[in-house]
């Protein structure tokens, strides 16, 4: 059963606890792990570029010249793909990138990241985790004084508005509910900080 310290937030020692096998000590799969983040980054694309094809461009609704005769190509709308100001032939049109894979995998991709950052000694427990006063330079004297010297995400079960406020500014630090955990925001932050009272949520809600 994997276990990490509990720390203060000036980095002193306050004890030790053992976290859920469940969800910390899961072997990773990387192969799970870039299905289900190729599968979040899908979802996050907007798929809003759009073209006109001919039928809707404006104009060209008069033949420009007569069909034989006149030396030319044949042309029956000036708002042809090859012509100046026409359509667009196979256009990007809106739509959803995104699509679903099982849950199942997903718990599984998340479980492995999670104890990717455990094996690593990136998953920091405070003991307790207070914000005053509400400033982002609070923000980062916590962190300077846990020793963290890249992205940081806070995951606590029901942020505090002072806790929001304060990181909001700060560039490298952002605050999750526990219920909005998701895989990309794991990998792309080096760091996971949570606190002693709320490791048991992390059972209840990803075990």
């Amino acid at each position: 059963m994997p276990a990490v310290d509990v720390v203060t937030m000036s980095r002193g020692k306050a004890g030790s606890v053992e976290l859920d096998p469940k969800v910390f000590g899961v072997r990773v799969k990387p192969e799970v792990v870039h299905e289900v983040l190729v599968m979040q980054l899908a979802s996050r694309r907007q798929g809003t570029a759009a073209t006109k094809e001919k039928g809707d461009v404006s104009g060209g609704g008069k033949k420009p010249w007569k069909q034989k005769g006149s030396g030319r190509a044949r042309a029956g709308s000036s708002r042809s793909p090859l012509w100046r100001g026409g359509g667009t032939t196979f256009g990007p049109h809106p739509r959803r990138y995104g699509y679903r894979i099982p849950s199942r995998k997903s718990r599984l991709a998340l479980h492995g990241a999670l104890s990717a950052k455990v094996a690593a000694g990136d998953l920091v427990v405070l003991e307790q985790l207070q914000v005053e006063p509400v400033k982002t330079k609070t923000i980062s004297m916590i962190v300077k004084g846990l020793g963290l010297d890249g992205r940081v995400l806070v995951v606590v079960d029901q942020p505090s508005d002072a806790l929001q406020r304060a990181a909001r500014n700060h560039p490298g630090v952002e605050v999750l509910p526990l219920a909005a955990l998701n895989l990309y925001d794991v990998l792309r932050h080096r760091y996971l900080v949570t606190t002693k009272a709320d490791l048991p949520r992390w059972s209840e809600r990803w075990a």
